[in-house]
């Protein structure tokens, strides 16, 4: 069975809890608290399913497909640190978990009783954490300071606390899904975390023979685009990086070096 590199660094998070830890640890049942979807995303693309998503005591990663929220129940390890990725997609228009962004929490820092509350601030968190975690398994930490680079040690707090400062760069603090942030992750954890790097990636300016919009972000923070003739759009000019946008009538996806339209199918 293949494992996902968040067990590795799962094991040595686990080793240095004491033995009383472990032996008291629970597993608590959890009823996620789902936001509100944007409102231009429901009202064109309507209700969403969900891709769930966290680790289980052993490293490995859980998920579960919702089509409903009601009373949606996940058991998280009461050990560790956990992300939790709540990811919405459009099945009946094609649109794939992993297009849009993703709304998420972190255990314990979002759990209040026997809920954990998800919302769209905590999908970058998540993410983040996920990014921390593959790149410290990927050896990339200094080795005398591999523990502190750690997701279960990073200043979560602090951290958010960054979105609400107002010396903060405005693009990111408007839209954090601008920065890069697997490159933020592994700057982090080579020489620790630097507020600095929270800028938007580069882009380039394209222009399409695509429809006017209105054009909707696949980021929750992100206002629709409405254009005047053939739309322009922000492309990110960094290799394999490239954002989405989705019309009423298809889904774009590009980047400064190509882009993919691919329309609705009428049965859609």
């Amino acid at each position: 069975m293949k494992t996902h590199p968040y067990a590795a660094i799962l094991y040595l998070s686990l080793l240095a809890v004491s033995c009383e830890t472990a032996i008291r640890a629970e597993n608590p049942k959890l009823t996620a608290i789902f936001p509100e979807l944007p409102a231009q995303w429901e009202t064109m693309l309507g209700h969403p399913h969900w891709r769930l998503e966290w680790f289980d005591a052993t490293g490995l990663k859980r998920t579960a497909t919702l089509t409903g929220l009601d009373g949606t129940e996940i058991q998280i390890p009461g050990t560790f640190s956990n992300p939790v990725l709540a990811t919405p997609f459009w099945p009946e228009k094609g649109i794939a978990p992993g297009v849009f962004r993703p709304a998420g929490a972190i255990f314990p820092f979002d759990v209040s009783g026997k809920t954990l509350a998800l919302s769209w601030p905590g999908g970058v968190d998540a993410t983040l954490f996920v990014e921390l975690a593959a790149a410290a398994n990927s050896g990339l930490a200094p080795t005398a300071n591999a523990g502190l680079r750690l997701p279960w040690n990073f200043n979560w707090p602090r951290f958010r606390r960054l979105f609400h400062d107002a010396t903060l760069n405005a693009e990111v603090l408007s839209d954090p899904w601008l920065a890069n942030w697997p490159l933020i992750a592994e700057k982090t954890v080579r020489s620790g975390f630097d507020r600095r790097r929270l800028v938007p990636e580069p882009t380039a300016t394209i222009e399409l023979p695509l429809g006017s919009g209105p054009w909707l972000s696949t980021s929750p923070f992100a206002a629709p685009l409405l254009f005047e003739g053939f739309p322009t759009f922000p492309a990110r000019t960094a290799t394999g990086q490239s954002d989405a946008w989705v019309c009423a009538e298809g889904i774009l996806k590009a980047n400064a070096e190509t882009w993919i339209w691919r329309e609705f199918s009428p049965s859609r």
